[in-house]
């Protein structure tokens, strides 16, 4: 799995645990559910100033979205 793949896959686990669907998500960020959903498949990149609103967002450190291990 790339670690794209593998990025995409943590943020979605942390949505998760949050208890949030794409859709309050990407409301939540100002994000549509679209580019969401490609974030967590790593369809897409997601920029870093994007990925520090989406750990502030999810209450979560940007170092654990690269736990890939």
């Amino acid at each position: 799995m790339s670690r794209l793949n593998l990025l995409g896959a943590n943020i979605k686990k942390y949505r998760k645990q949050k208890k949030l669907s794409q859709n309050q998500l990407a409301e939540i960020l100002d994000f549509s559910r679209e580019h969401v959903a490609c974030i967590e498949t790593g369809k897409e990149f997601i920029s870093l100033r994007k990925l520090f609103i989406m750990a502030d967002a999810l209450d979560v450190p940007v170092k654990d979205f690269f736990d890939f291990d």
